[in-house]
Parts: structure tokens; sequence; C-alpha cells
């Protein structure tokens, strides 16, 4: 019988960790007692609703364009995106053009309008025009959904780095390991709120911007800042040859993985402005002129990150053992770390060992970070949408709200552990597409309906959500993610009859049409007058909080 702890054999390339295990762990400890210092220091700046679901929306442009790239750059961006392009090559790149062009859209069509019609969460928007408790209450429902899979994904990443770090290679120590996120996030929400979950998300995206920008230099350096001969040795290094620079190593073998491939696009460009965690980012800055400036931001610090994610992959590809990555993680996910490991000596050098600690600190701090975002997302929508609005009907007082906003952060961490020890072998950058789609599918339509289109109606918006959520879950269930293959979540089941491992090309267009559908279909007519009103307030401003 194994032990909870027990030392590493498979991934050799964390052998030289073993030596230097107190440094780790120390390094560790460090950040999470930092972050926990900032966020006591923050929740004792919480005094109100405003503070704890917007942070008293007192941050600059600047400090939430730096929040926002701590909350979007997740696990999927650093560890899923650079074990993607290391076993995929060029079709691995796209997650990171995905991830960037989708920001065009949410600068586009969502920032400024969002911030100037809600007041904490999605469903403020959608409820302005409509039967505020059905609309709450899909709302409610979708975002904390969306928020859970997002959070299998950053469970799923710290479960992968801390086992390796730790030599964990028993299923109790790594779900553990996830246990102990679920825990941190849980303390981060419940003490510091919106306040403290802001700063840690920027003192993230420094040090992962740091980080990365760090071992980018090491790497170029190692090719004399020669990018071709990076990429051409990444390619002899793959076994794949050309073909790992040219697209259809994983997508476009066949016309499942073509689809796969729109679907894929679909999810991640449209997908960013709908996602429940980013949205309520707009409502902590005091304008909406703010909130554009932290999206342009936002998008500066993200696109800049995204580059060096080229490195970082091909780095991987170009230095490490195809087999070796597969070893220490199926889906690649520990290819960043042990690419650090690799540039700073070796599994066996000091060097190495301080730089995989470095990295691995940094990537956890960027786990804990966007898991504390999703968890104030889901928690303050079920507080706000659900309970004040629909339970209580309006009569909850605020420190009844916040309370209720803090019961659930302990519920809402409790499943993510449980669904996240689940999916410890699943690829986080995959995890997170799905998010993305469902996201897409459910609140995209119901925002740019509510928004845009004067016709639109309660039925039009319950229908676009349901549909679109139900669909997009649904088709997830009974996909190879969940079952059928090696890599899924139940491995030893096969129950998958959709072919696609994203539902987007699906659920999205089918939550857009559900949307148009239930509108025409109903009886009840839309107020002009509410429309009016919330087009001049999201175009200007006026009446904004």
């Amino acid at each position: 019988m194994t032990t909870l702890f027990e030392p590493a054999t498979a991934p050799a390339l964390a052998a030289g960790a073993t030596e230097h295990r107190p440094l780790i762990i120390t390094l560790f400890g460090l950040f999470v007692v930092a972050t926990l210092i900032i966020t006591v220091w923050a929740g004792r700046q919480t005094k109100d609703a405003a503070d704890f679901y917007a942070g008293g929306r007192q941050f600059t442009g600047f400090q939430n364009g730096l929040a926002i790239s701590g909350d979007y750059m997740s696990a999927a961006s650093f560890l899923g995106i650079a074990g993607a392009i290391a076993l995929f090559g060029y079709d691995g790149f796209l997650y990171s053009i995905g991830f960037l062009v989708a920001w065009l859209v949410a600068l586009l069509l969502v920032a400024e309008p969002l911030r100037n019609s809600g007041r904490y969460t999605m469903g403020d928007v959608l409820a302005f025009r409509m039967r505020q408790r059905p609309v709450r209450t899909a709302a409610g429902t979708s975002t904390i959904v969306v928020s859970i899979f997002y959070l299998l994904a950053q469970m799923a990443g710290a479960g992968v780095l801390v086992s390796l770090l730790l030599g964990i290679t028993s299923d109790g120590g790594k779900v553990a390991v996830v246990a102990l996120v679920g825990v941190l996030m849980i303390v981060y929400v419940t003490i510091g709120g919106m306040k403290g979950t802001t700063w840690v998300q920027m003192v993230k995206a420094v040090l992962l911007i740091a980080g990365a920008l760090l071992i980018t230099l090491m790497v170029l350096i190692k090719f004399n800042f020669n990018v071709s001969e990076l990429l051409g040795k990444a390619a002899e290094n793959s076994g794949q040859g050309a073909k790992f620079l040219e697209p259809g190593l994983k997508y476009g073998k066949d016309a499942t993985t073509k689809l796969d491939f729109i679907s894929l696009g679909l999810a991640l460009v449209l997908g960013t402005a709908g996602l429940p965690h980013i949205l309520i980012r707009f409502y902590t800055v005091p304008t909406a002129q703010a909130a554009r400036k932290s999206v342009n931001w936002a998008i500066g610090i993200i696109g800049a990150f995204y580059l060096m994610t080229i490195a970082l992959g091909f780095g991987a590809a170009a230095l490490l053992k195809r087999a070796d990555i597969l070893a220490s993680n199926k889906a690649g996910n520990t290819a960043a770390p042990l690419l650090a490991q690799e540039i700073g000596g070796g599994a066996d050098s000091t060097g190495g060992a301080i730089l995989l600690a470095v990295i691995s600190a940094v990537a956890f701090a960027t786990i804990l970070a966007v898991v504390a975002g999703l968890t104030l997302a889901s928690s303050s929508s079920f507080a706000h949408d659900i309970y004040v609005n629909v339970i209580r009907r309006g009569k909850a007082t605020e420190k009844e709200e916040v309370r209720a906003a803090r019961w659930s952060t302990v519920v809402i961490g409790a499943v993510a552990i449980g669904l996240g020890a689940l999916a410890r072998d699943l690829n986080v950058a995959g995890l997170v597409a799905l998010a993305f789609a469902v996201a897409a599918s459910a609140n995209l339509p119901t925002i740019l309906y509510s928004l845009f289109w004067k016709r639109f109606t309660t039925q039009g918006a319950l229908w676009s959500i349901y549909g679109g959520l139900i669909s997009a879950v649904g088709l997830v269930l009974f996909s190879p993610v969940v079952s059928g293959k090696p890599t899924s979540m139940f491995k030893d089941a096969d129950f998958y009859w959709f072919p696609l491992e994203n539902p987007g090309l699906i659920s999205i267009p089918l939550g857009f049409f559900l949307g148009w559908l239930g509108t025409v279909l109903s009886k009840e007519k839309a107020d002009p007058a509410k429309f009016a009103e919330l087009e001049v307030r999201s175009l200007t401003g006026t009446g904004a909080v």
C-alpha cells in the first residue's frame, strides 16, 4: 500500500526537487503567508456589501487591468497552454490566440455597457428590464455552473503542480492537495472579499509576468535569440518533424477534429465576454471610462504574456523529452515547471531546483488568485441574485447578504474540491475551454440581447440561459472529456456519443436561437420605456452606481 506522500518515481524530472524539497516548501509557505496577510488587511477594510462585492469601487483603471490579467491568466494560461504547445506544437498555440482575441469582444461589446448598467452581478443587468425572480434565478444558476467548470481546471492544475514538487504519486495525496487549495480559496474570499481578492490578483499578475519573462529570456539565450533555431529543435525533438510546426497534429486529422477546432475557436473567442468572474471585475472601478481603460491595460498585459507562451511551450518541446513530459502528467500540465528546472541546470542541480520552486510558486499563486475570483463571482451571484432578490424578495439587510455570500463560498468550495479531485488528469486548458463554451452558450446571448434588442423578453432570457446551459453541460457529459478515453474524467467508463471535446459549435448557436425563439413566441411584450432607460444608462453612464 502506498503512503500519502511517498517519493516520486515516475516523474524522474522532479528528482532534483527531492533534495531541495525544504526550499520548495519554504517558498510555497512564504507566498501563502504573504497572501493571507494581504487578505486579512483587506478584510479589515470590508465594511459593507459594496466593499465585499466590488471593492468599494475604488480601484483605478490600471489596477483593475492588472487584476483582470491576474484573474484571466489562469492555470490554463501558464500550465495548460505550455503543455498543449509542448505536445501538439502549432495546434497547442491556437489556445493562446483564442484567449487573446476574445478580449476584443469583451472590449467592444460588454465592458462599458455592463459597468454602466449593473451593480454587483450579471443578474443586475439581465433583470433590469425583465421579471426579477426568474431571471435572477437563471443568472445565478448559470454563474455558479460556469464558475465550477472553471474551478475544475484550477483544481486540476494545483493537484498536478504540488504533487510534482512534493513527490506525491498516490491518488489520496493528490486529492489532499486539491482540498488544500480549496480551503485556502475559501479563506481568501470569506475574509477578504473583493478587496482582498483584487490585491492578491494584482500581486499574482506581476509575479506571473516576471516568471514567464525570466524563463522566456533564458530559453532565448539558450538558442542565441534565434527563434528559428528554437522551433527547429522543438520539431526535431518532438519526433514529429515538420508536422510539429504545421496545423493538424491535434486538430484537422479528420472531419471530427476539424469540427472540434471550430467549436474550440467559437468557445474561446465568445466565452470571455460571458465569464462571470471577469464581468464582476468591471464593477470595481468608479467610472465606465476606468472600465474601458482597465480592459485596454488587460489586453496589453495578457497579449505580452501569450507571446511568451511561444518560448515556454516550444522551449519545453525543444529541451525536454516528450516521454518525460507525459510520464509526469498525461495532459502535459507540468511542462512549464519542468522547463524551468531544465533551463536552470537540470534535475540534480541547485539552480534547477530553485528555478523549479520559484516558477511553481508563481503557478500556485496563479491558481490561488483565480480560484478566489471564481469563488467570489459564484458566491456573490448566489447571495445577491438568489438569496436576496429571490428567496428574501429584496428584504435582506446588507449584513445578512454578506453572511449568505460567505456561507455559499464554503459550499461552492466543497463542490469544487470534490469535482477537482476527479478532473486531476485532464488538460487544464481544455477544461477552461469547456467553461468558455458554457459561458458563451448561456450568458453571452442573454447579455447581448438584453443590452441591444428592444423586443427581448423574460421568456427569451430564460430559454437562452437554460437552453444554452443545459445543451452545453449535457453535451460535455456525453463527450470524450468525461468518458471513453485514457485522459477522460472517468477513464474506465465509456458512455459518450457526442464526438466533439468542446460543445460550443452546437450549444452557442442554440443559445442565441433559443433567446430569439423564446422572445418571438412570448405572449408578454417588452417595456420600451425600460429598454430606453437601459440604453441611455449603458451608453452614457447616467444613473449608474
